[in-house]
């Protein structure tokens, strides 16, 4: 079968592999469907690495999958059914697992397509508690969006920053996969949304997404502009994920008590806090990582519901990830990337 492996900086090939053997008595086996792209896959195919890992490794962080074949034990799934893969191999024994916890695993065995193969791949045994499945006629490619872009940002959103509905938040680069989900998770539930995106036309796709305010951040102050527009008030929730470039405005764009939530930082990993500020305002800084399989189910009956729906900036063969991964590392995208299998 075909795969996608990943043999150093940039260079990335489609290559004949071994398909899988039947799967295991706690797996399924997965036909996938389609792997959205994310920042994660251009450190990859950059060469960054946080933790050893061999190569060439098959990339691809986030997917769908069609179930083709069950293990014996597994008795709660089928074949034919569609849902979303969850994105980091962790234990399903640890006291956080157990609880629903995934993302704070004491014993993770690495993220799918950074630390060891990932999604795009033709087909793969998977473990079947790792599988959420979709409600059946729910598009594969809206499925393929969850387990790390909705999911993220359910996490962040709720169960972290705990945005409330009538609040305001401010959403950067509302462009992104995840900004454009911020958009459209926080308006939903009547928020009231400011976002920062990187040109004219993004702006207008962000107002025609739900935004009640875009800032060009290209000729605009973000964070002067938030003032004016809050009249000096600031903001309840920041949504972080750009990281140096944006960090002080951002604390800059919280009223008192207000709550900043990152969960990235593209620009750079060290940023500087005035402490005065921090305290004296009572503001609360927030660091979110992943998400759990509650918070994959939630986004899956969203996008199920029409309360949200995935946006996708362009859908590409295996063949031409590179051009992909080129359009996200310089931000020439409204939405999604999607690798159709």
């Amino acid at each position: 079968m075909k795969a996608l492996r990943n043999y150093g900086e940039r260079d990335l090939r489609v290559t004949e592999v071994d398909a899988p053997p039947p799967p295991g008595d706690d797996e399924i086996q997965v036909r996938i469907c389609a792997v959205a792209l994310n920042h994660i896959d251009v450190w990859g195919w950059r060469g960054m690495a946080f933790a050893k890992r061999q190569l060439p490794i098959t990339v691809g962080a986030e997917a769908s999958g069609e179930i083709i074949a069950v293990g014996k034990n597994v008795t709660d799934l089928k074949v034919g059914q569609i849902g979303a893969l969850y994105g980091a191999n962790t234990c399903g024994t640890c006291k956080p697992c157990v609880e629903g916890r995934d993302n704070f695993c004491e014993n993770v065995n690495g993220v799918f397509g950074f630390h060891i193969d990932g999604f795009a791949q033709e087909m793969m045994n998977f473990p079947a508690r790792l599988f959420v499945p979709a409600a059946e006629g729910l598009d594969p490619v809206a499925a393929a969006c969850t387990p790390i872009t909705f999911g993220t940002v359910e996490h962040m959103l709720f169960d972290n920053a705990k945005l409330q509905p009538g609040e305001s938040i401010l959403v950067h680069a509302g462009g992104s996969g995840i900004g454009t989900a911020a958009i459209q998770l926080a308006k939903a539930i009547g928020c009231t949304v400011y976002t920062t995106v990187g040109n004219d036309e993004k702006a207008q796709q962000a107002l025609d997404l739900g935004a009640d305010h875009a800032i060009n951040y290209q000729t605009d102050r973000f964070e002067g502009r938030l003032r004016k527009l809050t009249k000096k008030q600031g903001v309840d929730v920041v949504f972080e994920h750009v990281g140096v470039d944006t960090w002080e405005g951002s604390m800059f764009s919280m009223k008192i008590g207000g709550r900043l939530v990152t969960c990235g930082s593209t620009t750079g990993i060290k940023a500087e806090i005035n402490l005065f500020q921090l305290f004296q305002r009572q503001l609360r800084l927030i660091g979110s990582f992943g998400c759990n399989l509650r918070n994959i189910r939630n986004a899956l009956d969203k996008l199920a519901e029409g309360t949200v729906k995935p946006i996708v900036d362009l859908e590409i063969p295996m063949e031409d990830i590179g051009k992909g991964l080129e359009r996200l590392e310089n931000r020439q995208v409204f939405g999604k990337i999607i690798v159709v299998i």
